[in-house]
């Protein structure tokens, strides 16, 4: 399995604090299946005021660590970036770690605010797409607008967005509401991918399996596998070139 939304990171945002941790996680994805990892620390101006340099520098600190332990995870780095209006800049200035590439377009890991869905955020994904960045909207099933109104999602969809739902949010582990919403977005056959978006290991772990099985049962393994597997294979294949066919 592979998965595109991580923050194994060590020291860089709310995700693993020190590289013992970042380790102790990586055994944890390891374990549960997965192969190769894209780490997507928060680019969140004003909190978490990461550059592609200080990502390097913890993906180059944790990647020479894996090896030297012996963890045979396959690792590179993008980011998950918050929506906001300095996103058009760090396009016009090259200055975004994308997640991959997507049916010719550069792929963007997007967060919106937890709390609400921003005021006219169609209009910025619409603008990101005209050029040549699909948005992959991170995480839906936990917005707080969008438990209230999944309907919200509709334009999004229509102008090409991708979706990625975590894993756990599938599994249960963020509550009834987002399980539901989780659910029902598998069900009508939007998901684009699930991920982990592990941060620790007592509560957000760097599990997908848990997630699949769910996803099985409600949309059948044939399916759901291509949301763990051949689906962010062909996003990723550039952060894989040698593993990653």
């Amino acid at each position: 399995m592979i998965d595109l939304h991580a923050h194994l990171l060590p020291g860089i945002d709310d995700g693993a604090p020190d590289l013992a941790t970042a380790l102790a996680l990586a055994r944890v994805a390891v374990a549960d299946g997965i192969t190769h990892m894209v780490c997507t620390p928060h680019i969140h101006p004003g909190r978490y005021d990461n550059t592609p340099d200080t990502i390097h520098a913890a993906w180059r600190s944790l990647a020479l660590a894996l090896r030297e332990h012996d963890i045979p995870l396959q690792l590179s780095a993008a980011a998950e970036v918050r929506f906001g209006m300095e996103i058009m800049q760090a396009v016009a200035t090259h200055t975004l770690p994308y997640l991959g590439h997507w049916q010719g377009k550069k792929v963007l890991l997007l967060e919106f605010p937890h709390g609400e869905l921003p005021f006219g955020a169609e209009k910025l994904t619409a603008w990101l797409l005209a050029h040549d960045v699909v948005p992959l909207i991170a995480h839906p099933e936990r917005n707080k607008t969008l438990l209230r109104q999944p309907g919200r999602l509709k334009p999004f969809l229509q102008q090409g967005c991708l979706l990625q739902v975590t894993a756990g949010a599938v599994a249960g582990r963020f509550g009834p509401a987002c399980q539901d919403l989780a659910h029902r977005l598998l069900q009508a056959g939007v998901v684009t991918l699930l991920a982990s978006d592990a941060h620790n290991l007592a509560h957000r772990p760097p599990l997908l399996h848990e997630g699949l099985e769910h996803a099985a049962a409600l949309i059948g393994h044939a399916l759901a596998q291509r949301l763990v597997d051949h689906t962010p294979r062909e996003i990723a294949a550039s952060h894989f070139p040698a593993n990653v066919p």
